[in-house]
């Protein structure tokens, strides 16, 4: 039985751990700089910066999707999904439909008018999973970023 709740602080060092595989699956290890004291900080503080959901499977955590509220000019109130992981041995058990499915309802109950994220175009499996959902891909949209080097 799987069951999805609100993260808490000491959710942390397993999320921290599920953001480090997938950096592993995404062939990206050496570019996660986040740290549980970060994670802490921003998602538990005085003023969260970011909602995050668990997944859990008989007491340990095999997934989490980490999410936050965002502002378009053009759409007004949305939510940005930032990451849905579900660890490799969990894959393909229904996890990660129940986490999409917790931030889905989360972007209704604060009323978003649009939920949005990112997907890397060679990550079949991901791509089909989203297509399961009346999303659309768009492909006229190029992400652009600068780095912490930089700023």
């Amino acid at each position: 039985m799987i069951s999805i709740r609100p993260a808490i602080a000491s959710d942390v060092s397993a999320m921290i751990s599920l953001i480090k595989e997938l950096a592993l699956y995404e062939k990206a290890p050496e570019q996660v700089i986040n740290s549980e004291g970060e994670m802490l900080k921003d998602g538990f503080g005085q003023q969260p910066l970011f909602k995050a959901f668990i997944a859990e499977k008989e007491n340990k955590i095999i997934g989490t999707a980490i999410c936050y509220l965002a502002y378009s000019t053009w759409k007004g109130r949305y939510i940005y999904l930032d990451d849905l992981i579900v660890t490799e041995t969990e894959r393909k058990s229904g996890t990660g439909t129940l986490l999409f499915e917790a931030v889905f309802n989360y972007a209704k109950s604060v009323k978003a008018n649009q939920l949005r994220w990112h997907v890397l175009d060679w990550n079949e499996p991901a791509i089909s999973f989203y297509k399961k959902y009346p999303c659309t891909f768009d492909e006229e949209w190029i992400t652009c970023k600068i780095e912490k080097e930089n700023l």
